[in-house]
């Protein structure tokens, strides 16, 4: 660690379940973050002001002049471009003493099980059901943690599926892919702003901990916000030992 990465992190080093041993697993980390909309949007800002040393980032889609309301990662200029390049390029003025690897594209397939394979921890920031079902696949076969968020209207979630542990369930315990989800997106029924910060926050605060190796990560349990009410619940997740991808008969 330099003398700049000294003063840069102090604030986090003067924490002493954090210091000089934690701030440094922080530099060393590889995250994954698969999309960079509303959710991925604070998680990746506040990764990369944390100075975690690689950072991919992958979304597909381009910003649209009504992302602008919540999906705080892109400026008003970055309208029609790439959301995976324009984050990129914020997280750069951000911190540029960190590694940023743009993906404009949608993971799947084999593309996905490589980018999963290659990072330290994984995080959800999509969508849809199909997308987040695959992320949990791969993290399952490869055994990375995964940090999932969701949010839409006033109402949002985060858990961790830490797959390095033995009875952690994975997301296809907590949502079954049985093909009959009915999605809701904000697309179609619209968001607070503030809900994505508060869940994508909670998700960056998660993935930290995990690099870090500090206090008691949200594995087995599932936070519910309420943003209307601004109230939380705490719902304990057990693994399914029937569960088609992390099962005792697992078919993945």
């Amino acid at each position: 660690m330099q003398d700049a990465d000294l003063l840069r992190y102090s604030r986090h080093i003067l924490l002493h379940d954090i210091g000089i041993a934690g701030q440094q697993a922080i530099l060393d980390a590889r995250v994954l973050i698969v999309g960079a909309g509303g959710l991925g949007s604070p998680i990746a800002l506040y990764l990369a002001a944390s100075g975690v040393g690689y950072i991919s980032i992958a979304d597909n889609d381009t910003v649209d002049v009504s992302n602008l309301q919540r999906q705080i990662i892109h400026p008003d200029e970055s309208v029609g471009l790439n959301k995976a390049q324009s984050a990129a390029a914020t997280l750069q003025h951000l911190n540029p003493h960190v590694q940023i690897n743009a993906i404009s594209a949608r993971l799947s397939g084999d593309a996905l099980a490589l980018q999963v394979a290659s990072h330290d921890i994984v995080i959800d920031a999509t969508d849809n059901f199909a997308t987040r079902h695959a992320i949990n696949r791969a993290c399952v076969i490869h055994r990375k943690p995964l940090v999932s968020g969701a949010a839409v209207r006033f109402d949002g979630q985060v858990t961790v599926f830490d797959l390095r542990t033995e009875h952690s369930p994975c997301y296809h315990c907590l949502y079954p892919d049985n093909g009959a989800e009915d999605e809701i997106r904000c697309t179609e029924n619209g968001v607070f702003s503030p809900l994505v910060g508060i869940i994508g926050a909670t998700q960056a605060a998660e993935a930290l901990k995990l690099i870090s190796n500090i206090g008691t990560s949200l594995n087995g349990r599932l936070l519910l916000l309420d943003a209307f009410d601004m109230q939380w619940r705490s719902i304990k997740l057990k693994r399914d030992p029937q569960c088609a991808v992390c099962g005792t008969t697992t078919i993945i």
